[in-house]
């Protein structure tokens, strides 16, 4: 990675009790100067606060997704907030290591909604190539899967109202679509 290149770069003492961050902001300093100890540091704050806003986001729309219950939301909240605490004082070894634990949980859990969203997936895939095999330029409207029922019922998308599934946006470009109505 560039962070290793840049401690190896910068010629490093080995042996030397700097580790981490500090290896890396030692390695900056000595090539760009004390400012870029500053820099780091700021930078990686910034990378860190934008991180726990990200992933703040991605939960509660998820838990907002699936249910409209405002406990289930307040709870997570809190189970937030004292994640951020514990980790603000734990020992960096600690947090490093509940991380890649729950990281692996979410990896699992997205490994299991892929699988279970592959039907789903053959069947969009099946229907692409059927349109192109036509020699048509692919458009998907939710009413291609009428097996699907959760898509035609709950997805507000792909139901015709977009400027690009329509017959008209593709005529305009010089490509061949099939009618809207089949």
């Amino acid at each position: 990675s560039i962070t290793a290149f840049i401690i190896l770069l910068s010629n490093p003492e080995y042996g030397s009790s700097a580790e981490g961050i500090q290896l890396t902001q030692t390695a900056l300093s000595g090539q760009l100067g004390q400012w870029a100890i500053h820099f780091l540091t700021l930078a990686i704050f910034l990378f860190a606060f934008s991180s726990i806003l990200g992933n703040y986001y991605y939960g509660e729309a998820n838990i907002e997704h699936l249910t409209t219950n405002r406990v289930a939301l307040r709870v997570y909240q809190v189970i937030v907030m004292v994640s951020v605490f514990i980790g603000a004082i734990a020992a960096l070894d600690l947090v490093w290591t509940a991380a890649d634990i729950f990281m692996a949980i979410m990896a699992l859990i997205n490994l299991f909604a892929l699988l279970m969203l592959s039907p789903l997936v053959f069947s969009l895939l099946k229907n692409y190539q059927k349109q192109r095999k036509a020699g048509f330029e692919p458009v998907f409207r939710r009413g291609d899967l009428p097996t699907f029922k959760r898509i035609n019922t709950e997805v507000d998308a792909w139901d015709g109202t977009d400027e690009v599934t329509t017959t008209k946006f593709w005529h305009d470009r010089g490509k061949k679509v099939r009618p809207d109505d089949e």
